[in-house]
C-alpha cells in the first residue's frame, strides 16, 4: 500500500482521482508547521503540496520513506531541492497546468495598465467623473516584449497576436525555429527592453535571472513603457523599479509577485502608477482543478511505473524509455555491486560501456544505475537515481560513458569497470532473451552466473581439490550451494569461482574459506 500525504488544499477532483486508485491510501492534514510535518511525514511515500507547506532539510531528514514531493503549480521555492536530491526524493511540479490562467492574468494587467482601470474604478466609487484625467493607450500595433518563452510566454505571444501587437521575445534556451513557428521575433535582452512598449516576464527565478531587470535595463526602456511581472518575485530589482516609477523613467508597472510576500512596508505601495494583485497567477477555478488533477496523475504514474513526469531534479525519461531501459538498469546495478564488492581500494572512476542492442537505449539512466550499485551500501541515506550522481561527485568518482552497436559474442552487453589507484575491476553482463540477467565475466575470467542472492567469489590457485575443499567448508556449516561456476585458469595459473549460496555466510565461515591453502581471496556479495 502506497501512502500519500496532502498537506495543502487540493481540489476535490484531484483528491477523488487519488482515492479511486487501487493500492493507494490518502491522508489529508493541512496547516502543519515544520515540527508537525516532521512528526508524521515518516509514514508516507509521497507528499503533495501547494505553496504553503515548507519542505525543509529537517522535514526531509524525518521523511525516511518518502520518494516523491509533488507541487501542484509551478514554483518550488518552498522546497529545498538540494536537500531533497541528497535524500533521493524526486521533486516534480505541474508547469503547464495553470499556464493559460497565468498568461491571461498578464494580459489582464496589460489592459488594466493601458486603460488605468483601478484608478478609474476608485474615482467612480469616490463620486468623481474624471474622464480627461484617465486618458489611456491602445495596445494594438504596440510592441509586446516577452522575457522567457516557455509555455506561458508562448500563450501570451498568441494572445498578443490576437490583439494585433508586434511580439518579440528573449529566451536563450529556446531554439530559433520555435520563435519562427509562432511568428515571434527572437531578440537579445538589451534589444527586448529597449523596444518594449509592454514588457512581461515569464521566466523562472534562478541565480542567472535574479534581478534580471535592474536599474540598467529600466534605464534602457521607453518612458511610455510598462512592465508586468506575473512570474516570480525577485526577477525585478524592486528598489530600481521604485526609482524608475517615481521619477517617470517608465510609465507604469503591474506586479502579481514580490520579493517578500505580502510586500508589507514596500515603498512601491506609495506609488499610483503601479497595479498590485496578491499572487493570483493560478487563482482561477479552472487552474485550481487542473493543477490538482495533474499532480495527482503524475504522482500515481510515478508510484505505479517509476516514470517521473515534470521532475525538477531528475532527467526526463518517458514511460516507453523507462520500460525499455529498466532491465538494463537492473543489470547495471548488479554489475556495480559486483565491481565495488571486489574492489579493495576507493573507486576513482566508473566506466560504463554499452554494446550491441544495449546501445539503443539511453545511456545515462544505465550509468546512474551502475553508480547506484556501487554506492548503495556505502551510506546510511538511500541511494537512487535521483542522488547517485551528486553523491558520486562528492566522493570524487568520475563517470565515463561509451556505447557502440558493434559486439562480438552477445547481441547486447554491458560492461562496468571501476578504476582505482592501482587496480581496475570489470564486470560484464547480458540479458538472455532480452530480460534475464547474466553475469558473464569478471575481468578476464569468463563465468556465466545468475546475479541474484548471495555470491561468494574466490581467487585461487588452479589445482585439484580446491573446489571440494571450499564445498566441504560450506557443507560443514550447513550452507547450501545452489550454483557454482569456475573460470578457466589464467596465465598465472589462478582461477576464479563464483558460488551462489542460499544465505549470507558469517565472518568465521569466510575466514575458513580463506584458510583453504590455495585460496588467495574470498569476497561475499549480496545482490
Amino acid at each position: 500500500m502506497k501512502r500519500i500525504l496532502i498537506s495543502d488544499k487540493l481540489s476535490e477532483a484531484g483528491i477523488n482521482y487519488l482515492t479511486e486508485q487501487s493500492g493507494i491510501q490518502v491522508h489529508i492534514e493541512t496547516g502543519l508547521d515544520e515540527d508537525g510535518l516532521c512528526n508524521i511525514i515518516g509514514d508516507f511515500d509521497a507528499l503533495l503540496i501547494r505553496s504553503d507547506t515548507k519542505v525543509t532539510p529537517k522535514v526531509l531528514q524525518a521523511a525516511k520513506r518518502l520518494k516523491l514531493i509533488g507541487r501542484a503549480g509551478i514554483g518550488v521555492d518552498n522546497v529545498d531541492i538540494p536537500a531533497a536530491t541528497e535524500m533521493g526524493v524526486i521533486v516534480m511540479n505541474t508547469p503547464d497546468a495553470n499556464a493559460t490562467t497565468t498568461a491571461e492574468l498578464a494580459i489582464a494587467h496589460m489592459m488594466s495598465l493601458s486603460r488605468k482601470l483601478p484608478t478609474a474604478d476608485s474615482s467612480v466609487r469616490a463620486g468623481k467623473w474624471e474622464r480627461s484625467k484617465l486618458m489611456g493607450a491602445e495596445v494594438a500595433h504596440k510592441t509586446l516584449a516577452i522575457l522567457g518563452f516557455g509555455t506561458i510566454g508562448r500563450i501570451v505571444a498568441q494572445r498578443g497576436h490576437g490583439l494585433r501587437m508586434k511580439v518579440i521575445a528573449y529566451d536563450p534556451f529556446v531554439a530559433p525555429e520555435i520563435f519562427a513557428d509562432l511568428g515571434v521575433e527572437a531578440v537579445g535582452l538589451d534589444d527586448l527592453v529597449s523596444r518594449a512598449d509592454y514588457l512581461t516576464l515569464h521566466c523562472p527565478l534562478i541565480e542567472k535571472t535574479k534581478n534580471i531587470i535592474g536599474a540598467t535595463q529600466l534605464g534602457m526602456m521607453k518612458k511610455s513603457a510598462r512592465i508586468i511581472n506575473c512570474a516570480r518575485g525577485g526577477l525585478i530589482d524592486e528598489s530600481a523599479l521604485y526609482e524608475a516609477l517615481k521619477n517617470g523613467r517608465i510609465a507604469g508597472a503591474a506586479l502579481d509577485v514580490f520579493e517578500n510576500e505580502p510586500p508589507a512596508g514596500s515603498p512601491l505601495l506609495e506609488l499610483d502608477n503601479i497595479v498590485f494583485t496578491p499572487h493570483l497567477g493560478a487563482s482561477t477555478t479552472e487552474a485550481q482543478v487542473a493543477v490538482s488533477v495533474e499532480i495527482a496523475r503524475q504522482a500515481i504514474t510515478f508510484l505505479q511505473t517509476g516514470e517521473a513526469i515534470n521532475a525538477i531534479n531528475l532527467p526526463r525519461l518517458s514511460a516507453e524509455e523507462l520500460q525499455k531501459s529498466q532491465d538494463y538498469m537492473n543489470l547495471a546495478t548488479k554489475l556495480g555491486k559486483v565491481v565495488v564488492g571486489l574492489t579493495t581500494q576507493p573507486i576513482e572512476k566508473l566506466e560504463v560501456a554499452l554494446f550491441g542492442r544495449a546501445a539503443d537505449v539511453e545511456t545515462r539512466p544505465i550509468s546512474v544505475a551502475a553508480l547506484v550499485g556501487v554506492l548503495a551500501d556505502q551510506f546510511s541515506t538511500p541511494v537512487n537515481r535521483v542522488n547517485a550522481e551528486n553523491i558520486a561527485k562528492r566522493q570524487g568518482i568520475s563517470l565515463i560513458e561509451s556505447k557502440t552497436t558493434e559486439t562480438e559474442d552477445y547481441v547486447s552487453l554491458i560492461r562496468v569497470t571501476g578504476h582505482s589507484a592501482n587496480q581496475s575491476i570489470s564486470a560484464a553482463g547480458v540479458l538472455l532473451g532480452g530480460h534475464h540477467p547474466r553475469l558473464i565475466s569478471i575481468n578476464h575470467f569468463d563465468i556465466e552466473v545468475v546475479p541474484e542472492g548471495t555470491l561468494l567469489i574466490t581467487r585461487h590457485d588452479d589445482r585439484p581439490g580446491v573446489i571440494s575443499a571450499i564445498s566441504a567448508v560450506l557443507g560443514n556449516a550447513n550452507i547450501n550451494i545452489t550454483r557454482m561456476q569456475v573460470g578457466t585458469a589464467d596465465s598465472q595459473q589462478q582461477a576464479m569461482a563464483v558460488i551462489s549460496v542460499t544465505e549470507p555466510v558469517g565472518a568465521d565461515i569466510l575466514q575458513q574459506l580463506h584458510n583453504v591453502p590455495p585460496v588467495q581471496q574470498v569476497t561475499q556479495i549480496n545482490l
